[in-house]
């Protein structure tokens, strides 16, 4: 059997721009940035794309979850609560806290960047998605994220 490939070369010129969102945190919660993203994708004038996020910080995180239901903001964070306590005995590492270590924890089970495919111009985001910095931190904090958007 014979297995032809076809290939074709469409030339497209991508570009790429770059954003930074500062976020001023008043301790440990979700701060929903949804609307500062499309805000910026909209007037980016992209059309087609992929969308990159990424945060700066080892206590802080990024996450995609629901955004119309207050309450799965409220378990989330009891969730992890349970599962990474502050002021664990596990911990050595306890230089700026009792949240120090947990905070650090928690990133590495969250993620510090977020992938959107950008179709029609808008991130590709379902309907009851949100985009959401989690500060893992008690303390007020300002946080950076970067925005990176690559397509045509």
């Amino acid at each position: 059997m014979a297995i032809f490939i076809t290939q074709y070369l469409i030339e497209v010129k991508v570009r790429q721009i770059t954003h930074q969102i500062n976020v001023s945190t008043q301790g440990r919660k979700l701060y929903d940035i949804t609307p500062e993203v499309v805000s910026w994708v909209k007037h980016s004038g992209f059309h087609t794309g992929l969308i990159t996020l990424y945060i700066q910080h080892t206590s802080a995180s990024l996450l995609i979850n629901e955004n119309y239901d207050h309450d799965v903001l409220v378990d989330m964070e009891a969730f992890f609560n349970r599962l990474v306590p502050d002021g664990d005995s596990l911990f050595t590492h306890t230089v700026e806290g009792p949240d120090d270590m947990p905070a650090h924890v928690r990133t590495a089970l969250t993620q510090t960047h977020l992938s959107i495919p950008l179709i029609d111009g808008k991130a590709a985001l379902g309907q009851w998605q949100g985009i959401f910095l989690y500060e893992h931190r008690h303390v007020a904090s300002m946080r950076r994220v970067i925005l990176h958007l690559i397509g045509e």
